[in-house]
């Protein structure tokens, strides 16, 4: 190393210590910086310097997160929770029972006259509520919302008491009252985002008209004052995320309705007004019909099935059941059918509106369900077995319409189920064809001009309709059970059992009058075999037309019926021209559907694939 070299390495080693001082230095500096952040954590002033340039706000956002996941939100134990939350829970029933039996034991000593005992109910109610906001402001939210329910059930105590035990207060003036502290309840629910606090004020607004019944029959006033809980819970549910509160009112108000139609509509009661009753149940129902149609800024919100299933579901059985009662005991039977199309309108006219798939789904099996049983109430005899063919035919032809591919996407799986419900009535439709001659039309003197072949033949008419819409519709065939062919097959087998039994049943009472005349009842036999061997023949030619096996099967079948009726009946029964004429029709229409089998006209044979290309023609004109 030459001397020239010294200088030059003094400098830089001079150059690496002043720069780790002046790092030391800058350390030592955001030390002592971090250790005041820490120590002073009070607000900056807007007017303090702005601080030093740093990187963009991702940064810092990534650090939270990972803050929070270093240090997550430690779970309560078993016994925070039951110091925090059963206790808390304990204590409001405590509490109410000791207010109560405090004022009791006022009463009955007339320490509290009765405004006194009004006014030290509202009072306490007030305040209880009043103080419990300090708790919720400290962080103690819980303990906050159990002595808001505690104070809201002393000012429910307190206005019922004072309009049905000491009437201090007219109906509607204690109504609106009410009305004011459900209202104030669900506000401060939403305004603090508290589920729990929404269900103490539930259950404290439907235990008042329990503790302080009088046993009088107020209709009006318990109706109205269950309504507007109702109607609160249904806003709350439609604002927050909280179906499970309708598992609340909905049953409460079922069972309020229950007790008070026994008491007062049902059994040995008075019977009520039936107008207002009728409104009262109308209101209702429409109310817990909202929480099921979506708004527009519910499409990203989950949903579950409450509002979407069980609700539709029981607030329709709750509102027909009512409304059947209170007809019948009322003595207007002949209403029942028009409620019965009515809420089918209703749930045809819901479809309309936003939903969810299955809420739509079960709003139209709910129409097409009270179609139904609108049809009974209304119709009786042959006209119940034509409103079920009808309304299966219509609903048939709905469903072949939905299941096209280019029908919007909300209308996947509607289809399905208007499908099955079709079938099932058809298949009611289809029984009553069978059942009713047997109860209904045993009396028949005129063949052929009566009500009864002309119920079948609408019957014929409809399984039909409904072949053609299922076979029209297979071409857009989905994975569904029965299929459309399935339904097309059955719809004509159906078709041909129903013809061949009404023909049947014309022929029988063609020939009653001469019940007992041997002589007609060889004409009967003769002619129902004949009616059996050109009905077959039929078949048999639409078969060979449509070139379907399916048909030509079921005439195969018809005939084979004929045959065995012809030399196990007729044989024996009819006499010798008559038997001459049975057997040389059966003979010649077999001989006919067996030369044109054996001409193979549709081609059924499949030929043998080792025969030589030209000696298959040879061989199918011989045979």
């Amino acid at each position: 190393m030459g001397p020239e070299e010294l200088p030059s390495q003094s400098n830089s080693e001079n150059q690496v210590a002043a720069d780790l001082a002046a790092l030391s230095a800058r350390v030592e500096a955001l030390e002592r910086e971090l250790a005041q952040l820490r120590m002073q954590p009070a607000k900056r002033s807007p007017q303090s310097a702005p601080p030093p340039p740093r990187t963009p706000a991702a940064p810092r956002a990534e650090a939270i997160l990972d803050f929070k996941q270093a240090h997550p939100k430690p779970t309560a134990s078993l016994e925070d929770r039951i110091g925090s939350q059963l206790f808390s829970r304990v204590g409001i029933v405590a509490l109410l029972v000791a207010t109560t039996l405090f004022l009791k034991w006022a009463i009955d000593n007339h320490w509290i006259g009765p405004i006194g005992r009004i006014l030290a109910g509202l009072v306490a109610g007030t305040a209880i509520v009043l103080w419990s906001e300090r708790f919720r402001r400290k962080g103690f939210d819980a303990f906050s919302w159990s002595l808001k329910a505690v104070g809201s059930g002393a000012l429910y105590l307190s206005l019922w008491a004072a309009f049905q035990l000491y009437h201090l207060l007219p109906a509607g003036a204690a109504l609106g009252a009410m009305i004011l502290v459900t209202a104030w309840n669900a506000w401060m629910a939403w305004s603090q985002n508290s589920e729990l606090l929404a269900a103490y004020s539930l259950a404290g607004a439907f235990v008042t008209p329990l503790l302080l019944s009088t046993g009088g029959n107020h209709e009006i006033f318990l109706f109205s004052y269950i309504l507007a809980i109702d109607v609160a819970t249904v806003a709350l549910v439609r604002l927050k995320p909280w179906p499970r509160l309708l598992l609340g009112a909905f049953p409460a108000t079922v069972a309020f309705f229950i007790g008070w139609y026994v008491d007062w509509y049902g059994g040995f009661g008075t019977q009520a007004p039936l107008a207002i009753t009728t409104v009262f149940i109308a209101l209702f129902f429409i109310t817990f019909v909202i929480p099921s149609i979506h708004r527009v800024q519910d499409t990203g919100r989950s949903n579950t099935s409450i509002p979407e299933i069980f609700l539709p579901l029981a607030n329709a059985t709750f509102a027909a059941l009512a409304l059947y009662f209170v007809l019948q005991d009322a003595g207007r039977h002949d209403l029942l059918p028009w409620c019965a199309v009515l809420f089918a309108a209703i749930y045809l006219g819901l479809m309309r509106l936003r939903q969810a798939r299955v809420t739509s789904a079960v709003h139209l099996a709910l129409a097409v369900v009270f179609l139904t049983v609108a049809i009974p109430l209304k119709a009786s005899g042959h006209w119940i077995t034509i409103g079920w063919l009808a309304e299966g035919v219509a609903l048939l032809w709905v469903s072949a319409r939905l299941s096209a591919p280019t029908e919007e996407a909300t209308t996947a799986g509607v289809h399905r189920i208007l499908r099955r419900l079709a079938i099932t009535a058809l298949a009611l439709g289809f029984c009553g064809l069978l059942i009713q001659p047997f109860w209904l039309y045993y009396r028949i003197d005129t063949a052929f001009l009566n009500s009864r072949f002309a119920t079948s033949l609408f019957g014929i008419a409809s399984l039909a309709a409904s072949a053609a819409i299922a076979l029209h519709a297979r071409h857009h065939e989905d994975a569904a059970s029965p299929s459309w062919l399935q339904i097309a097959g059955t719809s004509i087998i159906g078709l041909n059992l129903v013809a061949v039994l009404a023909c049947v049943r014309e022929f029988d009472t063609t020939w009653r009058h001469t019940a007992g005349n041997p002589e007609a009842d060889l004409q009967k036999a003769l002619a129902i075999s004949a009616f059996l061997m050109l009905y077959g023949a039929a078949l048999l030619a639409v078969g060979f037309w449509k070139r379907t096996a399916f048909i030509r099967w079921q005439a195969l079948l018809l005939l084979v019926f004929t045959i065995a009726k012809t030399f196990l009946y007729d044989m024996r029964n009819l006499s010798q021209g008559y038997r001459v004429l049975s057997f040389l029709g059966l003979g010649a229409l077999l001989l006919a559907v067996s030369f044109a089998y054996q001409k193979d006209w549709l081609a059924l044979r499949v030929p043998e694939t080792n025969a030589a290309p030209d000696s298959a023609p040879h061989e199918g004109a011989n045979q």
